[in-house]
């Protein structure tokens, strides 16, 4: 994975800032694709989402993998080079103009994948979770609650190469059993403070999960 340690490089500060950006690199930290694709998928103009690669690309984020004719032109095919992770120290020096624009890029593009999932029947699987919870915490219980889910994020990235290793192998029997799956998470200060709710908004429809 790289991680952003240097929040000064304005190379990386640049490349992480505008929300299309965010939205291709998105894309292509999951399979190759091609400006045509993404812009496809992601519902923006051709010609601004192949500006965009052409900067990431630049600037090393992203990375040609291959190219193939198609209708009488070359289709460039590209991937992220690796997961783009920002440290809490870099994050506490990016300015406020650019977090705002990153959260906003993330927020809607978690909309997004939401929306698609939930109109494909991507939540009727009995194993699929769907909370939601409001708490009144203090400050000690908002960061221990932070790690707890900083926790959880390192054993997903286990979780997800496990996967990877038993998929590539096919050592397991279910290895051929490959889906995409979708995990959002976050934990903020809501607008007013509200009383805790006694228990997880749970839905019991047939999209709703198992405890």
């Amino acid at each position: 994975m790289m991680q952003i340690t240097e929040i000064d490089d304005p190379r990386l500060v640049k490349g992480l800032a505008h929300p299309l950006r965010i939205h291709i690199l998105r894309v292509l930290e999951t399979r190759v694709a091609s400006p045509s694709e993404i812009a496809e998928e992601i519902g923006a103009p051709l010609g601004n989402v192949s500006y965009h690669v052409r900067f990431l690309a630049r600037v090393g984020l992203i990375e040609l993998t291959s190219t193939k004719p198609r209708r009488g032109a070359v289709e460039h095919y590209y991937r992220a080079v690796g997961r783009v992770s920002v440290t809490d120290q870099a994050w506490a020096q990016v300015p406020e103009v650019v977090k705002n624009g990153m959260i906003s890029a993330t927020l809607d593009q978690a909309g997004r994948v939401i929306g698609a999932a939930a109109s494909s029947g991507g939540f009727e699987r009995s194993d699929a979770v769907v909370a939601r919870r409001e708490m009144l915490l203090d400050q000690k219980g908002f960061s221990e609650l932070a790690a707890e889910l900083n926790g959880l994020l390192e054993r997903i990235k286990e979780i997800e190469k496990e996967s990877a290793e038993r998929l590539e192998t096919g050592s397991d029997d279910d290895a051929d059993a490959e889906l995409d799956a979708g995990l959002v998470m976050m934990l903020f200060e809501s607008g007013e403070a509200q009383l805790p709710t006694p228990r997880d908004v749970r839905p019991r429809s047939r999209s709703a999960a198992k405890r």
